[in-house]
């Protein structure tokens, strides 16, 4: 039974080197490897939780492919009985330059899908990716 919910919203980011993808993967401070995401705040929407995010730990004005919305759900593991929803959209990123925010991100990183994937220890990250891939492939 889960008392408590939270909520998040972000983004897989990607982004065209050449012929290949690249997707954005940004390591947390503790450690962890997740999309640029956070929680929502006020009466803001899904769209404008995940860009206001996605600028405030990457510094990326974030434009949104229509038609991609993912959403993961896991139990919290320091909030014991907290439940909580991530909502994906997907973004892709048109410049070079991408500034992990001080205090919140270590390192940025741009990795192909199968480096990506290895990156994260949560099924739910991995089948997110997976289904961004697939969309941006057109399959």
């Amino acid at each position: 039974m889960h008392s408590n919910f939270e909520k998040s919203c972000g983004a897989v980011v990607y982004t065209k080197r050449g012929d290949q993808l690249l997707y954005v993967i940004v390591q947390e401070l503790e450690g962890a490897y997740s999309f640029p995401k956070g929680h929502m705040e006020g009466s803001e929407t899904e769209e404008e939780t995940a860009r206001r995010e996605i600028f405030e730990e990457i510094g990326l004005d974030a434009v949104f492919l229509k038609g991609f919305r993912e959403t993961d759900e896991y139990d919290l593991r320091e909030k014991p009985g907290t439940r909580k929803q991530v909502v994906y959209f997907l973004a892709e990123c048109r410049r070079d330059c991408l500034e992990p925010r001080q205090g919140e991100i270590r390192q940025i990183l741009l990795l192909p899908y199968e480096e990506a994937l290895k990156c994260f220890d949560h099924e739910g990250a991995r089948r997110v990716l997976t289904n961004a891939h697939c969309y941006l492939a057109g399959e």
